[in-house]
């Protein structure tokens, strides 16, 4: 005798466990080399606050470096840059926002100030310094405004209790505040290549922040139903 089919509720919970192990597995492939280089970032920082000139960036510009508003504009930066990557992977956290939404306001407060009144103003006086071309620099210009904007906006929405429109202009922010990450990820790909310091940096640039809008656009749309109501503020 044959065996008798399962009944359906039973199939349907295997495939329902089948696609949520999935989604596990794809979750952990994305986020699990996000913070890992996020950390590595971070970590990275640490040593530029010996304050010696031996590193290349610095060696690079050792001319503007003599100038000390350009010197506490460099390290206050990379410092925020560190605490805002910092503070994001806690937003991003769905653990601690369930476990500790304290943690989460906090975070979201340090993060907010740190970019307002650290991170974007010292971005854009350091982008008429940049590597590159003319169009590095006016990149490195928009970089610091539209990272100001999102996160204006983002605290705005907060304000006006309208969370849809919160987490979609703070997805802007936290994606140009994570071009430090992705262009150093493409920056050690096409080293590896074999692609030329200026080739490779400008290239980098160019993918890291488009690739991060064009991603935070992708999410917000693939993610909230309420997309084009929330979009006008």
């Amino acid at each position: 005798m044959g065996s008798s089919p399962k009944p359906a509720y039973m199939q349907n919970t295997r495939i329902n466990t089948l696609q949520k192990s999935v989604k596990v597995f794809s979750q952990m492939l994305f986020w699990a080399p996000v913070v890992g280089f996020s950390l590595l970032l971070i970590y990275n920082t640490i040593p530029y606050f010996s304050f010696e000139k031996d590193f290349r960036f610095i060696s690079e510009r050792s001319f503007l470096f003599e100038s000390l508003f350009y010197n506490l504009s460099f390290y206050v930066h990379i410092a925020a840059g560190a605490i805002c990557i910092g503070a994001a992977l806690i937003q991003f956290s769905r653990y601690i926002l369930k476990k500790s939404k304290a943690i989460h306001r906090i975070s979201g407060k340090l993060y907010v100030f740190v970019v307002l009144f650290l991170g974007a103003p010292t971005g854009l006086f350091m982008s008429f310094f940049a590597k590159g071309s003319f169009w590095e620099r006016a990149l490195f210009m928009f970089m610091a405004c539209w990272w100001f904007v999102t996160t204006l906006y983002g605290l705005s929405t907060i304000r006006k209790k309208n969370i849809i429109a919160h987490k979609i202009w703070m997805m802007r922010s936290y994606a140009m505040a994570m071009t430090a990450v992705t262009f150093r990820v493409y920056h050690l790909l096409f080293y590896m290549l074999g692609w030329g310091h200026l080739q490779n940096y400008e290239i980098s640039l160019w993918i890291s922040v488009i690739g991060n809008m064009l991603f935070a656009e992708w999410i917000v749309w693939k993610q909230s139903r309420h997309y084009l109501k929330s979009f006008a503020v």
